[in-house]
């Protein structure tokens, strides 16, 4: 039942958030977002823990993402490159996570692959607008993606339970998601990037804070 509330509240919002994002209340918007991201903390928090290092490692990432949401939302992009840093940190603890699940063992599989070939596309569609961004963007797409391919470990070592769909969804849905913030940073600013990203973003969130109790 817990959780159920959770999900309405993050519903809510996530409507109040980007109907605010939509109006250019960027105060407002920062406070919302701010709370909307403190709660996948608080799901991930509430959880039974099955296996305490996979919470702590996972909770780590959460947390830097958390601080990442804040630092992107801070106006004008001026602290995009902070942001960019904490998500990446982010991505190093899920990676930590889904490793303590499974060691590194079926990370260098078929998925490998077929994730590399869709990133290199990505960096190669950005690459002409990166400028002195080159290094960071290419450092958090091959972090990212190692987070991807954790997942599909992790969802192999898991079985049919649903913590492996759980984190396997999760991660992938983060991955798109970033795909919009990269478009909106570096392409085409719009509103319809948050209409995207931001529901799957934080769809990915919720669903990695859920897994810390269904994993075995």
């Amino acid at each position: 039942m817990l959780n159920v509330i959770i999900v309405i509240v993050a519903v809510v919002l996530l409507v109040a958030l980007l109907w605010h994002v939509r109006m250019e209340a960027t105060l407002r918007a920062l406070g919302i977002k701010t709370a909307l991201s403190a709660l996948f903390i608080v799901a991930a928090l509430v959880q039974p823990k099955p296996i305490p290092g996979y919470f702590v490692l996972l909770l780590i990432g959460l947390l830097l993402c958390l601080a990442g949401d804040v630092l992107l939302a801070v106006p004008e992009g001026r602290m995009f490159t902070a942001g960019l840093a904490a998500f990446l940190l982010g991505h190093v603890g899920y990676i930590g996570a889904f490793a303590y699940l499974t060691g590194f063992s079926g990370w260098l599989s078929w998925p490998i692959l077929l994730v590399a070939a869709v990133s290199g596309a990505v960096f190669l569609w950005l690459r002409p607008k990166l400028g002195r961004m080159f290094g960071p963007v290419l450092a958090y797409v091959v972090v990212i993606s190692v987070m991807v391919v954790g997942s599909w470990a992790a969802f192999q070592a898991q079985g049919s339970g649903p913590g492996g769909w759980f984190i396997l969804c999760g991660a992938v849905l983060f991955y798109f998601s970033d795909l919009f913030v990269a478009r909106d940073q570096f392409v085409s600013k719009g509103f319809i990037n948050r209409v995207i990203g931001l529901p799957l973003y934080y769809a990915g969130q919720f669903l990695l804070a859920f897994s810390v109790g269904l994993i075995h």
